[in-house]
Order: structure tokens, then C-alpha cells, then sequence
């Protein structure tokens, strides 16, 4: 894989955005708000950190990702796409009739797709199936499970905790979406998850002593060091985002979880989300 510098990976997940933002625009649906706080963590994991081949999407040993919380779609889809597992130009298709990009990922239709999610909340404990089955199998992959606040609400996420714990794979990793903001509120008034680290150390989980900055790439490339220091499993990352990062009046406000993007807030956001990533394409 091509090694990328940190401001390199930066600026990829800024363009991202830019992608996104358009493409939402321009059909007029699609969630903006949490695909806006995934963008560093694919990024990295995509570009960085994974063991893929995109020319063979069902390699048996690839590293396995679940977009546990599917709504971010649009994001895994710009990656994808860059990443060389779909045609360029793929994401102009979101969301149209036929399209192989659906509203929430289709593993039968999307290349790189692992599973088809946007019921929240089963991610886990299927990538906890994966991940067991890799041992017993004695493939290396690692499975890695993105899941934010809305999936962690749900009981059959910790179910999946639960059982991770008592099965310890050692290459199950998930990685915290923690953002706060939810589809018609804040975390805290909705479902309060703090202190959420600590709950995952009751599970019995591998649990770093500090978040990390789901936003900056080396914040994430330091947890994946810390990860590449577990002996056991499962493990989990907890990473401080902003939903709808990049477009301030859009920033930590619920009502940009899935809302249409009009000419007027094209017209705010973009101009934002380019001195962005101007900023790190000069450094």
C-alpha cells in the first residue's frame, strides 16, 4: 500500500467531505451529520491501515470493516470509490433507482461492502461472528466494527459485548463513532452512554486510558499503535468527533443528521470545507 503522510490523509478525508456535501446536494437526501465525523477514521483505515486488495475484494484474508451505523454510507462509498473498489464517478450514482449505492450499504451490490447495515445495532455481533470465525479458521485478518451512539443504544450491541468478552478474539476491534449527537437530539438527553470506557472495562474489553481525536490522523494512527500492543481481544477505540464536522452552522446540531442540503447551505458550507482543506494541502 502507498504510505501516506498525516497531512496527506488529512487533506484525502477533507476532499471527502467535499464529495459528500455535493453529492447530498445534488440529491437531495442522504445523512450528512455522521457521514461529516467518519471521515478521518475510514480514511486512516482505508489508506493506512488495512490489509486489503481492492482488486480482489473477496481475498479470504483481507481485513474485514462493518459500517455498523449504515447512514454514514455516502462516506464509506467516497472511500471505496477512491480506494479503487468501485469506478470512479460511482458516487454521482447514490441513491438512484438500480444504483449499486444504496441508501445504507449492500454487501449483494457494493464491492467492499462486508455487510449490508442501517438497522442499527447488529454490526457487532456480526462482525463478533466474523472475527471467531477467523480464529478457528486461523485467518489473520482483523475485523474492525464502527458503530456511534444510536447502535450502542441498542440491547443487541450489548449482547454482542457481552459475548466478546467471553469468546476474547483477538483481532475484534471496535471503533467508537462518539460524536453525541443523535437523529433527534443529544446523546445525553436521549440515551446517555458516559462513562462509556468505563463500561467496556466492566465487559472485560481491552480499553485504552484515554480517547482519542477521531478528527486528527495521528490521534488515530497512536490508537492503532496502542491496538497493535493487545495480546488478547476483543478491544475497543472510543474516538471524540463532531458530528457534522467541516460546515460550523451544521456542527453538532441534530437537525443536520439526515437533513436535505439546499443552494443556500451549499453556499455556506462549501467555502468552509475548502479553506480546509487548502490549509492542509499548503502545510
Amino acid at each position: 500500500m502507498e504510505k501516506y503522510t498525516a497531512k496527506e490523509l488529512q487533506a484525502l478525508a477533507q476532499q471527502f467531505r467535499i464529495d459528500v456535501m455535493e453529492t447530498l446536494h445534488e440529491k437531495g437526501t442522504g445523512h450528512w451529520g455522521g457521514s461529516s465525523s467518519v471521515a478521518e477514521l475510514l480514511t486512516c483505515l482505508y489508506f493506512d491501515r488495512m490489509n486489503i486488495r481492492p482488486d480482489q475484494p473477496g481475498w479470504e484474508d483481507r481485513d474485514r470493516l462493518i459500517l455498523s451505523k449504515g447512514h454514514a454510507s455516502p462516506m464509506l462509498y467516497a472511500v471505496l470509490e477512491k480506494r479503487g473498489y468501485i469506478p470512479a464517478g460511482s458516487l454521482k450514482g447514490f441513491r438512484e433507482l438500480n444504483s449499486d449505492l444504496q441508501g445504507h450499504p449492500c454487501m449483494n451490490k457494493t464491492p467492499g461492502v462486508e455487510m449490508s447495515t442501517g438497522a442499527l445495532g447488529h454490526g457487532l455481533s456480526v462482525g463478533l461472528g466474523m472475527s471467531l470465525m477467523a480464529e478457528r479458521n486461523e485467518n489473520p485478518f482483523y475485523t474492525y466494527v464502527i458503530v456511534g451512539e444510536g447502535c450502542l443504544n441498542e440491547g443487541q450491541s450489548w449482547e454482542a459485548i457481552m459475548a466478546a468478552a467471553k469468546f476474547a478474539p483477538s483481532r475484534l476491534v471496535l471503533l467508537v463513532d462518539y460524536n453525541k449527537v443523535q437523529l433527534d437530539g443529544t446523546s445525553a438527553d436521549i440515551m446517555p452512554l458516559d462513562p462509556l470506557a468505563d463500561k467496556f472495562r466492566a465487559f472485560n474489553w481491552n480499553v485504552p486510558s484515554r480517547s482519542y481525536n477521531g478528527h486528527d490522523v495521528t490521534s488515530i494512527r497512536d490508537s492503532f499503535e496502542w491496538l497493535d500492543q493487545q495480546e488478547g481481544g476483543p478491544s475497543v477505540i472510543i474516538f471524540d468527533t463532531t458530528k457534522g464536522k467541516g460546515a460550523s452552522f451544521m456542527e453538532n446540531d441534530h437537525k443536520w443528521h439526515g437533513a436535505p442540503i439546499g443552494d443556500d447551505h451549499l453556499a455556506e458550507a462549501m467555502p468552509q470545507l475548502k479553506t480546509i482543506l487548502a490549509k492542509w494541502e499548503d502545510e
